[in-house]
């Protein structure tokens, strides 16, 4: 199977872990767009009843599309499931996310949320995070002073990211940091306050403690992970 069926498959699967009547936080990511596509089919075509809340404009432009109804998470009591995309996650399930640029949105939706199932393919399992670009969202004032405060945290090069020639804007309309740490990530906790404790920082992509569960797709199929073995 190519990536993109892997992807599909894997999206698919976490629906097992949504029902009846629960109120769903919607991901963002390629992956994950695949969980959103087939619970707008069961909305349609199997009367499935659920609310979502989504965790960033193009994730409620593509829930509108397939019909699933969404509310602002004020409306609600909290969720009852969170399903999301990674960037990778290690042994440990500590994540790193926001390589959609969505990662504040995404951490408030999983921080209220009762359990939060990531969809994933086998290159996102990791031994050590920190291959992949660590995202911060930063506030636009004064971002290089807060670009090179973080680059003397972390002691690594610390980029901003682009879209189409200029600083890309989050839907919040913050920036993104980008720190090139390398697979070196060991106490993903410690990291993630350090850097809350610099004033610029809106929001760190380390999601720690969070995810309790992770549908993998790999060559071989889709796998269930659990935290708990």
């Amino acid at each position: 199977m190519d990536v993109e069926a892997l992807k599909e498959e894997a999206g698919i699967a976490a629906c097992r872990y949504v029902a009846e009547g629960m109120h769903v936080g919607l991901g963002t990511g390629s992956t994950v767009k695949y969980t959103i596509l087939e619970l707008g089919r069961r909305v349609r075509e199997e009367g499935l009843s659920i609310v979502g809340v989504p965790t960033s404009v193009a994730t409620r432009n593509l829930a509108n599309e397939v019909g699933i109804p969404l509310a602002n998470l004020d409306e609600l009591n909290g969720l009852d499931v969170v399903i999301d995309g990674t960037d990778e996650f290690d042994p440990s399930f500590q994540l790193i996310k926001g390589g959609g640029a969505a990662l504040l949105r995404e951490k408030v939706v999983a921080q209220a949320s009762k359990m939060m199932v990531v969809v994933a393919d086998d290159r996102k399992k990791v031994a050590t995070l920190g291959a992949f670009p660590l995202p911060i969202e930063i506030t636009p004032f004064s971002f290089n002073t807060t670009k090179r405060a973080i680059a003397s945290v972390l002691g690594c090069e610390v980029n901003m990211r682009m879209k189409n020639d200029e600083l890309l804007k989050t839907d919040n309309g913050n920036y993104i940091a980008d720190a090139h740490t390398g697979p070196t990530i060991s106490n993903p906790e410690t990291m993630e306050q350090r850097l809350l404790d610099l004033a610029g920082v809106v929001q760190v992509g380390l999601f720690n403690n969070m995810c309790s569960v992770v549908v993998m797709a790999s060559d071989t199929g889709v796998s269930i992970l659990t935290k708990n073995d």
